[in-house]
């Protein structure tokens, strides 16, 4: 099982699905880049629903230094460019990055990814989940983007196409 940097998406979407174990389930190691904690926290202060990461003892929370930092990310927030970052350096580490722009830079500069639905996907492979159907509709309750194409072909992958 690889390790893993998570974006903040990817980490308030799970945890509001009530499936932020999953993470600990399918992964040796959790990495959130201190910028991704900083997001969280700065959240969780306004009262969005997201987990307090002190309490997952699972959950590393690693600073990202000047020096690891890319700084030609533009348009990229700082959980984004501390999680692409930290991969660049971790090249056997898998990140976990919603953001199309995000996994744009991602792809360009080789790292490997995945997001939410990945996780998703993943999860019910390895017999965590039984259906993602309804998460799936529960995520797009929650504000999360998908295409319904890219709904369609997750489920297909799943088995769960109709």
């Amino acid at each position: 099982m690889p390790d893993v940097i998570v974006d903040t998406s990817a980490v308030q979407y799970l945890y509001q699905l009530k499936l932020f174990n999953l993470l600990s389930n399918l992964y040796s190691q959790v990495i959130i880049p201190v910028g991704v904690a900083s997001e969280i926290a700065q959240g969780l202060a306004l009262g969005v629903s997201l987990p307090n990461l002190n309490t997952f003892t699972w959950v590393k929370t690693v600073p990202v230094s000047a020096e690891q930092l890319i700084p030609t990310l533009p348009n990229l927030g700082m959980g984004e460019r501390e999680v692409i970052s930290l991969a660049v350096n971790m090249p056997d580490a898998l990140a976990i990055l919603d953001d199309r722009l995000a996994r744009a830079y991602a792809k360009e500069l080789n790292i490997a990814f995945t997001g939410t639905l990945g996780i998703l996907l993943k999860a019910k492979q390895a017999g965590h989940l039984n259906i993602l159907s309804p998460l799936l509709d529960q995520l797009n309750s929650l504000g999360f983007r998908v295409d319904y194409e890219t709904q369609r072909f997750i489920l297909k992958l799943a088995g769960e196409d109709s």
